[in-house]
């Protein structure tokens, strides 16, 4: 008889469907919230890479080749962090984090049978001068113990105090000529839904937004990393194998987005309705 491999122990990584998105958006937060983080590590088991789905997020953006795109391992990672924020040991409200930041990049390769252990750890950074929480979720996919991919998003946990001290710019707003344009209509968010499996009403439409408090609906953060994932590949003739980014304003739906790239390096900006919205930088192999 053959012995079981040490990836069947691991639970499966949960689907990402209404009733985890209702539990999603009415989860309570610890009151008071605690000074630190408690101890919490899941780990999930993907028994396989969809190729299909893969192929799909592939043709909706642009990426050429048969790659699995940098962008794509999000969307395990995001159904990780998920699981992972439900757990009752994650003190913090989910509905109304916002995702500032997210850093992707590809380890090593799967194989297309082959299972995946995705290993999730969240953190809190030190509280801002201002009093604003941030916490990082880093995701790292293993196959056989190899690493394939990592992913770490940090997302925004509670606003600093009105009028408190900035916080310092990290990384320049780079400016340079442009190399992509897409215009955003009113269906992208509900597209890149059936695509990611993240259904946040935020997205969808004009109403679903408003009753989450929205003025208007936004598109998803790594539907602007993923377009210009796809750019700066396609332009540079390689393939992106780390890519970090801040999402520095939302980006309503019905935007003209623009991608600037400063020439020689790998950084970018993103631009909506001529404001910046997206900053990062990606490298190529």
């Amino acid at each position: 008889m053959k012995p079981a491999s040490p990836t069947t122990h691991v639970p499966a990584l949960p689907a990402v469907g209404p009733a985890t998105l209702l539990r999603a958006l009415f989860k309570r937060p610890q009151r008071p919230l605690p000074a630190t983080m408690p101890e919490l590590v899941t780990e999930y088991r993907l028994d396989s890479l969809p190729p299909d789905d893969i192929a799909r997020y592939r043709q909706a953006f642009g990426f050429a080749g048969v790659h699995v795109p940098l962008t794509w391992w999000y969307l395990p990672a995001q159904r990780a962090h998920l699981a992972t924020m439900l757990d009752p040991r994650f003190p913090f409200r989910i509905a109304g984090l916002v995702h500032m930041e997210n850093v992707l990049e590809a380890q090593g390769e799967a194989l297309p049978r082959q299972a995946l252990v995705l290993r999730t750890v969240p953190r809190m950074l030190p509280a801002s001068s201002s009093g604003a929480l941030r916490c990082v979720v880093e995701t790292t996919g293993t196959a056989d113990g190899a690493p394939v991919f990592s992913c770490a998003s940090t997302y925004l946990v509670r606003r600093g105090q009105a009028g408190g001290p900035k916080r310092p710019e990290t990384q320049p707003v780079p400016s340079g000529p442009v190399l992509g344009h897409w215009t955003l209509d009113a269906a992208a968010g509900r597209r890149y839904a059936r695509l990611s499996g993240d259904w946040n009403p935020i997205h969808l439409s004009g109403w679903s937004a408003r009753l989450m408090g929205m003025r208007r609906p936004i598109i998803h953060g790594m539907h602007t990393l993923a377009t210009s994932c796809a750019l700066l590949e396609n332009a540079g003739g390689r393939r992106a194998v780390r890519i970090a980014c801040r999402f520095r304003a939302p980006v309503p739906l019905g935007s003209r987005v623009a991608l600037h790239t400063l020439p020689g390096t790998g950084e970018f900006m993103v631009e909506a309705d001529g404001k910046p919205a997206v900053s990062g930088d990606c490298g190529l192999a």
